[in-house]
């Protein structure tokens, strides 16, 4: 009899069994889980039993936990260092003026242009250079189109870059020094060619082998191996930079 009278009043009063849940609940977040495991496999085992979603309504959710690491004492963030970060720089966009040429640069980035006002006043008191009095132009061979400058006085042509006339085009038939010269003199203003009769490379001038000095007339052309140069004069009987008021004694 009190087996039965037990059975009947936990029978007879199934909230009483029920009523510590939402405090359960509310104490731990993982109590609630295990609860809410234990709720889903009876409803899974049958939907008709009490306390299924089908016969009341389900138990409130548990409040979600928010879990915060503690922060820091003070003297950790004093301790702790930034760490080392490697940085690829890469190649800036802008190029600084000083590397532009200045004939490139515009008006702003060189200055301000100064007005002339009167006669203008130039000083021919000192060469910037040795002055150019001629030129000699590739009109046949490597280095078609090119020229190099000749200057007073005497000048050695080779294929070497240490002589003062340098035919270094890539034909390697002109000798590397000396293979011949060239001379201008200001006091008779005259172009003499004077081949180095010492190589055994041949040059010739206009077709002609010279052995010895040969004054240049304006367009000549000069063979040195297979290279043809012709002579173009800049000073001569109609100019010479001594007639530069300046530079006379």
């Amino acid at each position: 009899m009190r087996i039965l009278h037990k059975r009947l009043t936990a029978e007879a009063s199934p909230a009483a069994t029920t009523a510590s849940l939402p405090n359960r609940i509310l104490g731990s977040l993982r109590d609630a889980l295990n609860a809410a495991a234990r709720d889903t496999n009876a409803e899974s085992a049958d939907p008709l039993a009490a306390g299924s979603p089908l016969t009341k309504s389900p138990p409130p959710e548990a409040p979600a936990v928010l879990l915060m690491p503690a922060p820091p004492p003070p003297e950790a963030l004093i301790a702790v260092k930034p760490a080392a970060v490697d940085i690829e720089l890469a190649e800036p966009a802008t190029r600084l003026l000083r590397s532009v040429p200045r004939a490139l640069r515009s008006a702003d980035e060189v200055g301000r242009t100064q007005a002339v006002r009167g006669k203008p006043k130039v000083s021919h008191a000192a060469f910037h250079q040795d002055p150019v009095v001629g030129w000699l132009v590739v009109v046949g061979g490597p280095g078609l189109g090119a020229f190099r400058p000749i200057y007073e006085g005497n000048n050695t042509l080779g294929r070497a870059r240490g002589q003062r006339i340098a035919i270094d085009f890539g034909d390697a038939s002109i000798s590397g020094e000396e293979q011949a010269y060239i001379r201008y003199d200001s006091v008779d203003r005259a172009f003499l060619f004077v081949p180095n009769l010492a190589k055994t490379n041949i040059v010739s001038i206009n077709s002609k082998k010279p052995t010895g000095a040969v004054p240049l007339q304006a367009m000549d052309v000069i063979t040195v191996g297979h290279t043809q140069l012709a002579f173009v004069p800049f000073c001569g009987e109609e100019f010479d930079w001594s007639e530069l008021t300046d530079l006379k004694e």
